[in-house]
């Protein structure tokens, strides 16, 4: 017997095409019959009247890695139909750790999560993810700057010989374990301190492991973005690889209409036959690392180092005077979202101007002293972007969505902080808000923004679209109703539209409530 017949729904297959109102049924985790399918019957029978079945959302940029392993439900993304998500971007992947201060830095990060350290290989980091048994299936990169920390620490030289042929092995067995590609973190050291030649070295160990695909936070979204894109694209001309440019945007009032530049580049470039493709969010704000606010140089020899320069006071002053040239007048623009200690946890949610205030001090002032205090961890959002541009990107029939955001749940250790609105509103936001409110795109492009071009560029077989034979991850929705709810002041609020999520077949989400249902899978690569 079937397992169960959706019937009635206009299905979009993710294929772009206008939907169809037929019945799919599913057998086991695969689709196996499109059409009218009125003389079967099924465990499982769903009237879809009045609704749509698309495929399951895959988020080509998240970040929620070795929260797999404590939040295995990966709340925000399944709430909002996602059921595939592709860890370890911009640089930073889980494993591999085989480096000891490595290991015992990321170990004390980790235990703030209740998270104890017990692995070294990208084989043994997936194997705990499906011993713990994720709702969603999740896939990996291996970031570059997780790998160069392993060979050379904080070092900002360029690797020695040595080093380069360590780091290449170390991404092949990465890869061979199941890694999709690499990826490259270009503003976060260490992996800010890699050469374009070794990049395009790591791409081509990738490559020659079976994973052809170098996904990149570019070194510049600022002043260099166009030299920045030139770049990727050298190392995949060099490397032979795919190249994948996150959260593709210019940062910046006056890097504004830029992105109009580098759109037509890629174009040019994929024009040419190069397999260039790039992801996005839709909002204006961006989230990362408070620390982003310092120098370069101030940075350099990591942590440690930089927070003895930030106790120095001469050497203080003068990275002070440094942030204030690039931020005075605009400290408003930043949010501060998340800060670890318990003393400071009731920061999240302030403008540093704020904190300026409250504190008695300049604004810079309390930026770096709550850099000082925390560690250098608060992550705080940015609102450096325009919507025209952002409107600009989405238009790109090459660009997927993704997320930027790490899975967080309502409740417990992922739920600290105050998160991005985008953790819990992107697909929704982009897929619905985006085609029937901004019409950048209408639905069924939409969908397939989220779905069969996102499957395609990360290689993930038989996902992203409804066919006989492909996985039945599924999202039934009400198309009219879709849309994010979530704000920057209340960024937890959940999207609307979404009626039930399917992974491999089975129901993990309906009306809002989980089933209790696991049936996620670890994605590797093979």
């Amino acid at each position: 017997m079937l397992s169960t017949i959706f019937r009635g729904a206009r299905v979009y297959d993710g294929s772009g095409r206008p939907p169809q109102v037929v019945d799919v049924a599913t057998y086991g985790d695969r689709v196996v019959l499109i059409g009218r399918l009125d003389e079967q019957d099924a465990r499982e029978i769903v009237d879809c009247t009045g609704l749509a079945l698309a495929p399951g959302f895959i988020d080509v940029h998240g970040h929620t890695d070795e929260l797999w392993l404590i939040e295995p439900r990966v709340e925000s993304k399944l709430r909002q139909g996602v059921t595939t998500e592709i860890g370890g971007n911009c640089g930073l992947s889980a494993a591999p750790l085989v480096h000891d201060v490595l290991r015992r830095q990321r170990a004390e990060r980790l235990k703030d999560y209740g998270i104890e350290l017990s692995w070294s290989s990208m084989d043994e980091f997936l194997t705990l993810v499906e011993r713990e048994r994720p709702a969603i299936n999740v896939a990996t990169l291996v970031g570059l700057g997780t790998t160069r920390a392993n060979v050379a620490g904080d070092d900002p030289r360029p690797l020695e010989r040595e080093q380069s042929a360590t780091q290449e092995r170390l991404v092949r067995e990465a890869v061979e374990a199941g890694a999709l590609g690499v990826s490259s973190g270009l503003i976060y050291p260490p992996g800010s301190y890699a050469t374009t030649e070794e990049l395009s070295a790591m791409a081509q160990a990738a490559a020659s492991a079976g994973a052809p695909l170098y996904a990149t936070h570019l070194r510049s979204e600022s002043d260099a973005l166009e030299e920045a894109v030139d770049e990727a694209l050298r190392i995949g001309r060099t490397a032979g690889v795919t190249v994948q440019l996150s959260h593709h945007k210019a940062w910046g009032k006056r890097n504004w209409g830029r992105v109009h530049r580098t759109l037509a580049v890629i174009d040019a470039a994929r024009d040419a036959g190069e397999p260039v493709f790039a992801d996005a969010y839709p909002y204006l704000g961006a989230w990362t690392e408070l620390a982003q606010i310092l120098p370069p140089s101030s940075r350099i020899g990591g942590v440690e180092a930089t927070l003895e320069r930030l106790r120095d006071p001469a050497q203080r002053a003068g990275i002070a005077l440094a942030v204030e040239l690039v931020w005075q007048g605009r400290w408003h623009e930043i949010l501060i979202t998340d800060v670890a200690s318990a003393r400071n946890e009731e920061l999240a949610g302030q403008r540093i101007g704020e904190l300026g205030r409250s504190w008695g001090v300049k604004p810079v002032a309390a930026a770096l002293q709550l850099l000082l205090e925390e560690r250098l961890t608060p992550a705080a959002i940015f609102f450096e972007m325009t919507q025209s541009d952002v409107d600009a990107v989405f238009s790109a029939r090459f660009v997927a969505v993704g997320s930027d955001a790490s899975g967080r749940a309502l409740r417990g250790v992922t739920a600290r902080g105050l998160p991005h609105p985008r953790a819990f509103g992107t697909f929704p936001r982009a897929v619905g808000r985006y085609s029937r409110r901004r019409r950048i795109y209408d639905l069924a492009e939409g969908v397939r923004r989220a779905t069969s071009l996102p499957a395609a560029i990360f290689g993930l077989r038989d996902r992203g679209l409804i066919e006989r034979g492909t996985f039945a991850d599924l999202l039934l929705f009400d198309e009219e109703a879709l849309i994010d709810r979530a704000t920057y002041e209340e960024p937890t609020l959940l999207p609307e539209g979404i009626r039930a999520v399917y992974v491999n077949g089975v129901c993990v989400l309906r009306d809002g409530a989980f089933t209790g249902e696991r049936s996620g899978r670890v994605l590797r690569h093979t």
